[in-house]
């Protein structure tokens, strides 16, 4: 028997390769030191978030969805090999009259080999699918759709920070007021004591300046758990250890901010700045494409094929290497459109139309929230304009009204009542101007997510 070489079917698949933005992932297990300005802050929950590494990751899905999706135009190619090992024969009965015989009578006769093997090799591609068209554009829209999340991702982390690092900021500087109004109530005291060693205050004097100075200490206790409580807040906010020593290096105080002078700017520039706006934008143009992939499979499918293959049969008495591998090959196109699929397809396109029309729905609903979160923003952010000019000037004339009281009261001319107002007025003014700065800054904050500036910086200093 001649002999023939076996054919060997290599296979070479399309790779298309990914370029896939990678990040680090900070460790948040570490227990370091840092001093921290509301810049350094937001940089380190920046490169250290959760949840942007969770948008960072569907931003990645987004990208090898859209690899998939061009899979169903691009050239599949499969191969396959088969051995057989025939255990007992084929036999086919064959009539006696082909040998002059009884044409009633079968002569059986085997047929089969005792080993047979094919190969194959197979190629398909799409001339022209509608809906795996639409399906490569709705998957890059989903792409701009993922993008858009992360800003928005990006932007609440940042807002979240800057909240958290601020309400640090105003617990810190609440519990200096309360212990700057203890030491000014031991002091009084300690004044009480020795006009009472004089003869000129009473024994009540001393006890309302004992219960003063202790009635303040439930305060103390409670803004110093506060201070703890938002810097634990502030750590995970920013992805570090709670174990972490972390010292803030800013403090809360008022620097001038450019903000639009009317709603309706401050409208437009949410409009076209909003990541969420913008991602309800995108999914309209996504459902639109869904909405041509349903119609689509109403639509002939043309697709061109081709195949070579290969076989071979031998008993065992013959080598593989001397076997015969006669090969075949073949080409054609084919055509595929459903005639009737039971109104399967035009539920499908009325689900995708109703999708459509129900994120319509959400952006209209979403510009509109925007439109009042833009005033109430803006009107909140300017009322804290007008409480820190009232608050300024107050806080110097309870402080020369505490004063003087306290000159009266040495001298033995005022009263204990008139000092405990004084006392009160002023560290009320106090109290009331730090809220006013924190509610400014806090404002600023929110205004800024909601005009879409999350990169604006916020009026603080370190």
């Amino acid at each position: 028997m001649k002999k023939f070489v076996l054919p060997v079917i290599a296979v070479f698949f399309f790779f298309v390769p990914a370029v896939i933005e990678s990040a680090p992932v900070a460790a948040v297990g570490d227990s370091g030191r840092y001093v921290l300005t509301l810049d350094d802050a937001v940089h380190l929950g920046l490169n250290r978030s959760r949840s942007l590494e969770i948008a960072r990751l569907d931003r990645e899905m987004a990208g090898q969805k859209i690899r998939e999706t061009w899979a169903d135009v691009l050239p599949q190619i499969s191969t396959s090999f088969t051995y057989t090992r025939s255990l007992k024969p084929t036999v086919l009965f064959f009539p006696n009259v082909f040998s002059g015989g009884d044409p009633t009578q079968f002569t059986p006769l085997e047929i089969s080999a005792d080993n047979s093997a094919s190969a194959t090799l197979d190629l398909r591609q799409k001339i022209f699918d509608g809906a795996a068209i639409a399906g490569i554009r709705a998957a890059s829209v989903v792409r701009k759709i993922s993008n858009e999340a992360y800003r928005n991702t990006e932007s609440a982390v940042v807002a979240g920070i800057k909240q958290a690092y601020f309400d640090a900021l105003i617990s810190r500087d609440r519990l200096k007021l309360i212990r700057q109004s203890i030491e000014r109530w031991e002091l009084a005291q300690k004044d009480t004591r020795a006009m009472f060693r004089q003869g000129v205050a009473a024994d009540i004097d001393t006890l309302q300046a004992f219960l003063s100075v202790e009635n303040l200490r439930p305060d103390l206790i409670q803004a110093e758990n506060m201070v703890g409580i938002s810097m634990t807040k502030l750590k995970n906010a920013m992805g570090v250890s709670a174990e972490s020593d972390v010292t803030l290096a800013g403090r809360l105080e008022v620097s001038p901010a450019s903000y639009p002078a009317d709603i309706a700017s401050a409208y437009r520039e949410a409009l076209e700045s909003r990541p969420d706006l913008r991602q309800l934008e995108l999914q309209v143009e996504a459902e639109d494409e869904k909405v041509f992939s349903a119609r689509s499979e109403r639509f002939p499918v043309l697709s061109a094929f081709g195949q070579l293959e290969t076989q071979t049969a031998f008993n065992d008495d013959v080598s593989l290497a001397d076997s015969n591998w006669p090969v075949s090959s073949s080409v054609g196109l084919q055509v595929s459109m459903p005639i009737f699929t039971g109104f399967r397809i035009s539920a499908r396109v009325e689900q995708a139309r109703i999708a459509r029309l129900q994120v319509i729905a959400r952006y209209a609903d979403l510009k509109a929230n925007i439109r009042t979160e833009v005033e109430v923003r803006l009107s909140a952010f300017r009322e804290a304009q007008k409480r820190i000019e009232v608050q300024s000037k107050t806080i110097s004339v309870a402080e020369r009204s505490y004063r003087i009281s306290q000159l009266r009261f040495r001298e033995g001319i005022g009263s204990r009542l008139e000092l405990s107002d004084a006392e009160l007025q002023l560290n009320k003014a106090k109290t009331n101007y730090l809220q006013s700065v924190y509610d400014y800054i806090m404002a600023s904050v929110q205004l800024d997510r909601t005009l879409g500036r999350s990169g604006v910086r916020v009026p603080v200093k370190g």
